[in-house]
């Protein structure tokens, strides 16, 4: 464990993945917390992962958005890995929460909304996340005592304008979309829908709900992308009614 982190003192290891480190630090100046997301050292010098890197941190600081992890910072460490200084989620992540055992039904949905409308935001600026799991799904304190939902880790995520052709296949068994593990396949907001649609379902783990909200869900992971709702905010909004 590294003790520091350019002007940021080390406390311990959030968690970590194939691309990547995250360290809990605090700030000797303000007093505060963040997340720093160091990129792992064996990829630290390809040019494509660097840069797939690099990019997260940018879309989070243009986009700025209350309903995703915020990034104050980006630099770079001694021995030349980039990293990012991010907003730290102190609640946890919604993998902790399912581990744990999920929520009741009308909790769940609630949450599921809440999610679809982060997810929403991305799709409204034209980016698909492509990775949207329980991992990457945060939650943070809000001064009144509530917590916010936060989607992170935007690694994967392309412009949707780029994102068909020659695209890399990337995402998580389970909550990837079936056309994402298909060469030159169009990959949309319809992608993140499918991935929604798990998230439901590993939400209510087989807990009954409305036949109308079971069968939204089924729309969702539909294998062809044409019979689920077209983004987030429609999600959304079928969810909610």
């Amino acid at each position: 464990m590294p003790e520091r982190i350019g002007s940021y003192v080390v406390e311990r290891r959030i968690g970590s993945g194939s691309f990547a480190t995250v360290w809990l630090a605090s700030d000797p100046a303000l007093g505060g917390h963040v997340a720093i997301k160091v990129l792992a050292d064996n990829w630290s010098h390809d040019l494509r992962v660097r840069e797939r890197f690099l990019t997260e941190g940018r879309l989070l600081w243009q986009l700025d958005d209350e309903h995703l992890v915020r990034v104050h910072g980006v630099g770079e460490t001694d021995d030349g890995r980039p990293y990012l200084v991010m907003a730290y989620a102190d609640r946890g992540s919604l993998r902790d929460r399912i581990e744990a055992g999920p929520p009741v039904p009308p909790d769940a949905l609630d949450l599921l909304a809440r999610i679809a409308d982060c997810v929403a935001v991305l799709h409204q600026h034209g980016v698909v996340h492509r990775d949207l799991t329980p991992a990457n799904v945060l939650f943070r304190s809000r001064r009144d005592g509530g917590e916010r939902v936060l989607v992170g880790d935007l690694g994967l995520a392309k412009a949707l304008a780029a994102s068909s052709g020659f695209t890399a296949r990337a995402g998580t068994p389970g909550y990837m979309a079936p056309e994402q593990d298909r060469d030159l396949a169009l990959v949309d907001a319809r992608a993140d829908v499918y991935a929604l649609g798990a998230l439901g379902r590993a939400l209510l783990a087989g807990a009954p709900v409305a036949p109308a909200v079971d069968a939204l869900l089924a729309r969702a992971l539909a294998a062809d992308p044409d019979g689920r709702p077209p983004d987030a905010a429609a999600f959304a909004r079928e969810l909610r009614a």
